[in-house]
């Protein structure tokens, strides 16, 4: 019997987000110690192999947001891009494991890119994010960062990844960060929000705990660490931080809130660690594509690497397992 990756989990209601309350927000604190401990014994005490390593790897390619965010993006590169995301695995890789409809989560590009990664995905139901706000520095001014959103969403992104103002973090202006976090949601419409926190540049675990708090507060659907372009991208105890952010927020709302860590994951091993986490800390439902993304481009390909050597026994070069 053949395996698809099809969603069987039900329809999610949207976080449609809180009043402020800073007296919870700032209650969140972050114990840097214990954290990093409990992150490093984690690579270690979890480990799959064989056809169960091939199973989560297949599940990690459905919730890769591929990606290029590059100076030089072009219309063709795209539509290369596309296809690797309708096609992420080689057909007689997929075949030999006995699997079929597998794609990725979603194509994120910036914004002049959304039309043609709408048209290149026409039909596959693999919806297109578009980053915005100013990324990734998001330092223009608000109303152009909010007519970003609008233009984004007029050309069909279905999800749009927003850069937080780290200054409203760094400074404890909770109230200006939660109003800018409620305005970039509104004029997202119906299009899904990821507010990427840029932890690399927040200062500390404790501000990255409640700056997610906030955002969540505010209506973000997922929460994100980076932008991949800071010089410290997602880890693990930023990871363990905005998990437990999020499992603390379903307990007080019942409102579910997906997760995104961006940056540096670029290993199939690493993307196996980040599953135990998320499954470990916030369940099963969480390992759905409308609740977890990785936000990558390369780490497909080394897991296409890695599957082949599943099947034959011996490591691909990597020209094999090209994006496009």
């Amino acid at each position: 019997m053949r395996t698809t990756m099809t969603a069987s989990h039900q329809e999610l209601v949207r976080n449609a987000g809180t009043a402020l309350d800073l007296d919870w927000a700032l209650a969140a604190q972050a114990n840097t110690s214990a954290i990093e401990r409990r992150c490093a014994q984690l690579p270690g005490r979890r480990s799959v192999k064989k056809d169960h390593q091939a199973a989560w790897l297949l599940k990690a390619i459905s919730l890769i947001d591929l990606t290029t965010l590059s100076g030089d993006d072009t219309a063709a590169r795209v539509r290369r891009l596309c296809a690797k995301a309708r096609q992420p695995v080689r057909a007689e890789l997929l075949n030999a494991l006995g699997f079929d409809g597998l794609h990725t989560g979603a194509v994120c590009v910036y914004h002049d890119m959304v039309e043609t990664a709408v048209k290149a995905l026409d039909g596959t139901g693999i919806p297109v994010a578009a980053v915005s706000t100013g990324f990734p520095a998001g330092l223009s001014p608000l109303p152009l960062r909010l007519a970003e959103i609008d233009a984004s969403v007029d050309a069909g992104a279905q999800e749009i990844d927003i850069v937080i103002s780290r200054r409203h973090v760094l400074g404890g202006d909770w109230q200006a960060l939660y109003d800018e976090m409620k305005a970039f949601r509104a004029h997202s419409g119906d299009a899904h929000v990821k507010a990427i926190l840029a932890t690399g540049e927040l200062g500390s675990l404790r501000n990255v705990a409640r700056a997610s708090r906030i955002c969540m507060m505010a209506g973000a659907d997922f929460i994100k660490t980076s932008t991949g372009k800071e010089s410290v991208n997602a880890t693990l105890p930023v990871s363990l931080v905005m998990i437990r952010a999020i499992r603390d927020y379903h307990a007080r709302t019942g409102f579910y809130v997906g997760y995104k860590p961006a940056g540096g994951i670029s290993k199939a091993k690493d993307a196996l660690v980040y599953l135990s986490l998320i499954k470990e800390e916030l369940g099963d439902r969480w390992l759905q594509p409308d609740l977890f993304r990785f936000g990558a481009s390369s780490l497909l390909g080394d897991i296409e690497r890695q599957l082949e050597h599943h099947i034959t026994g011996a490591y691909s070069a990597s020209n094999r397992h090209a994006m496009g």
